[in-house]
């Protein structure tokens, strides 16, 4: 629930919170690598692995948030 909250403060003010998002992608690709081991060892099974694509998606999400907000450059909002 902690992380939750992370991502939200994130997503609140980006340019702020940038250095969070370093944390915030190890969570996220660090479950992926789990679930990726685990299913490569049959400790688990597709439908359960499929549970970590979201986490994929996010973490590249947050990559190209990081990317973006480098030097504390501001963003447009949509």
């Amino acid at each position: 629930m902690a992380w939750q909250i992370a991502f939200l403060m994130i997503g609140s003010d980006p340019v702020r919170f940038r250095p969070l998002m370093i944390p915030s992608m190890i969570e996220k690709f660090g479950f992926v690598l789990i679930a990726a081991v685990l299913y490569a060892r049959a400790a688990i099974s597709p439908a359960d692995a499929s549970a970590a694509v979201p986490d994929l998606l996010l973490g590249v999400l947050f990559v190209a948030a990081f990317a973006r907000t480098r030097s504390g450059q501001t963003y447009a909002r949509a």
